[in-house]
């Protein structure tokens, strides 16, 4: 029989209980379906514009632009260059064996899922043969952000879509440093080699040079990939960011009962003395995500509409259904 999840299980999956079935096919659907705008990215915008991003994409980009026409017998839908969908999947499945020996057999079978998704969104959604977007800096804009969005959802679901995104969990397991900041040391590499690459004959207009399109090409990527970090760590931090909430109350025994059990969260009971009337107080305090911070309030309200509530955003908290702390 499946248990049905509460409310704080799906803000605090590290806190949730370990059989909570329905959570978990949450998070793999949000994987599937959560990498689908990368891909519409991919195929409608960046590919169409030759953009070479960051990440295994950027990579597998510039085997697509570089094999035009060298394999017209075995890829003659994709106008003889080597596919995408493939070198993802191919490349991918090295990547993961460093994966298992690291993060281990759960983050590994999520990045299978997430690799087996963004090959098949890949291979099912046809190449646009103009831009979706006709401008490209407005295409490497809003692409990006569309493209960092769907993968900080992704990770969100403790996922990946594959590629550099699988080392930086690995660097982020073992040392705190931002996702989106690791991707893009990997990506700076990636996006200045689309420089030695030749520039589509369509894409070349009278008037302007080969130089000035390569470079144009190579800061369209660099834009195209600021935006996706930022959008990445837009949604890691937001999801991250933690409260301290303290409570004064005199119904303090129900209300810590509540958050305990509906919340699924810890609660720890102070002792204290108002000063002004001299009388003992305790003070119920709670670390919790800001996702669940209206939920705490609410209770609170429904118990005692006159408590006295403190609420202050905090910087880090590293503990059980928290963050770890980095080796």
């Amino acid at each position: 029989m499946v248990k049905i999840p509460r409310i704080g299980d799906f803000a605090n999956p590290h806190n949730a209980p370990k059989d909570n079935h329905l959570r978990t096919i949450f998070e793999y659907l949000g994987i599937i379906f959560g990498i689908f705008p990368m891909a519409l990215m991919v195929n409608w915008v960046f590919l169409p514009h030759a953009f070479v991003g960051g990440g295994l994409t950027g990579i597998c980009s510039i085997i697509y632009y570089a094999t035009q026409g060298a394999f017209p017998a075995l890829f003659p839908e994709y106008g003889g260059a080597v596919p995408v969908w493939l070198t993802t999947l191919v490349f991918n499945l090295i990547l993961l064996i460093i994966a298992v020996k690291t993060v281990g057999w759960r983050f590994c079978i999520r990045t299978i899922v997430g690799v087996l998704a963004i090959s098949f969104w890949y291979r099912v959604i046809p190449i646009l043969p103009e831009p979706m977007i006709e401008d490209s800096w407005l295409g490497a804009i809003i692409g990006g952000v569309v493209f960092g969005l769907s993968l900080g959802i992704v990770m969100a679901c403790n996922g990946s879509s594959g590629g550099t995104d699988i080392l930086a969990m690995i660097v982020n397991y073992y040392r705190d440093i931002s996702l989106g900041k690791m991707m893009l040391l990997c990506d700076i590499v990636i996006i200045l080699s689309a420089f030695l690459l030749p520039i589509p004959a369509g894409m070349v207009t009278e008037g302007q040079s080969i130089v000035y399109l390569k470079i144009k090409r190579v800061l369209c990527g660099v834009c195209m990939t600021v935006s996706y970090t930022a959008a990445v760590d837009a949604i890691m931090s937001r999801l991250h960011q933690s409260v301290q909430v303290l409570i004064y109350s005199r119904h303090y025994a129900e209300i810590a009962t509540a958050i305990n059990q509906k919340v699924n969260r810890g609660v720890t009971v102070l002792d204290g003395t108002g000063w002004y009337s001299q009388e003992p107080v305790k003070v119920v305090t709670v670390l919790a995500h800001k996702a669940e911070s209206q939920m705490i309030l609410h209770l609170v309200h429904q118990i005692d509409p006159h408590a006295f509530i403190s609420l202050a955003k905090v910087n880090g908290v590293f503990g059980a259904g928290f963050d770890k702390i980095k080796r």
